[in-house]
């Protein structure tokens, strides 16, 4: 096999954007860190030169990508501990914990939830989304924890796919934010689609995708609140655009918050805490729910509860 050759010709809204970034927004199957090891490794020319990932594109660039063959990705069982709420023959209910990733991509083939779904369902998982994400119907980002139904049998993957699809699955979503929620329950209806300043993040745009969002407060005070999301949609970052862009950024949340802040989070502090979908083989309306992880209740108690 030969190398993939890739062009592309820098539109004037895409002026000025790192180099590295411009190429994760035209090729998004590939991880950023991936994409900057292709131009140290000098298989990116702009202009026919050799340019730096932190180089600024400007209007009508025109970048060459070299993309080696791609390698057979051999996907390793591996015994991490897990959460399983809920296993039969068809499907299963886990715990994703804060900090893992769903599935492997490139740069990242070991030590996530289908690392370990592979071990401990000695590999018996749908086949529906290939080899990389075996049995993974819906994913949650790398630091929010909670809940996620796993598919075994191709049957119960296409099921349950329809589910989201239809915007039947229930999920309920607990979160901390910066400042102060005052109305008791409200609804965000706003379209999420590309930044078109910043092609690593998402943003409440006017040709977005639909996406719905509703919320109740829990707690709040002046400086932070907890509440509850419950999702219409599943659009990527979500709860995370929505809120962000009400002046409400989750506490954590550095890709739309505050980089500071004076608890150490590492990570949006998001929670996936109930689950609710029809089973697919059998028909059962099936509920599940698990409470936040310890840095929730840590935080709710130096800042929320005093």
């Amino acid at each position: 096999m030969i190398e993939e050759k890739k062009y592309f010709i820098v539109d004037e809204e895409e002026e000025d954007l790192r180099l590295d970034v411009f190429i994760s927004s035209a090729l998004s199957d590939l991880s950023r860190t991936y994409i900057q090891s292709l131009i140290k490794d000098k298989k990116v020319t702009v202009n026919d030169k050799i340019e730096k990932s932190s180089y600024k594109v400007a209007q009508l660039d025109n970048i060459c990508i070299l993309i080696p063959p791609a390698k057979e990705l051999v996907i390793e069982a591996e015994d991490i501990p897990i959460e399983i709420l809920y296993e039969d023959e068809d499907l299963a209910v886990v715990y994703k914990e804060r900090g893992m990733v769903v599935h492997p991509g490139a740069g990242n083939a070991n030590h996530t939830l289908v690392n370990a779904l592979m071990y401990h369902f000695k590999g018996q998982l749908s086949s529906i989304n290939g080899i990389i994400r075996p049995g993974i119907v819906h994913r949650i980002d790398k630091d929010t924890s909670g809940l996620l139904m796993i598919a075994k049998s191709d049957i119960a993957h296409r099921g349950l796919s329809e589910q989201l699809k239809e915007h039947t699955v229930q999920r309920t979503y607990t979160f901390i934010c910066h400042g102060n929620i005052k109305a008791d329950e409200f609804t965000i209806d706003a379209p999420i689609g590309r930044n078109p300043r910043d092609r690593m993040k998402m943003a409440v745009v006017s040709d977005g995708k639909h996406a719905v969002t509703h919320i109740t407060k829990i707690k709040s005070n002046e400086n932070y609140s907890y509440a509850m999301a419950n999702l219409e949609t599943g659009r990527t970052h979500q709860i995370r655009v929505h809120m962000a862009s009400k002046g409400l950024p989750l506490v954590g949340d550095t890709l739309y918050g505050p980089h500071n802040s004076k608890f150490k989070a590492q990570g949006q502090l998001l929670h996936a805490k109930t689950l609710g979908f029809v089973h697919p083989v059998t028909g059962e309306f099936m509920l599940f729910e698990k409470e936040e992880p310890e840095i929730f209740k840590s935080f709710l108690q130096r800042f929320l509860l005093d």
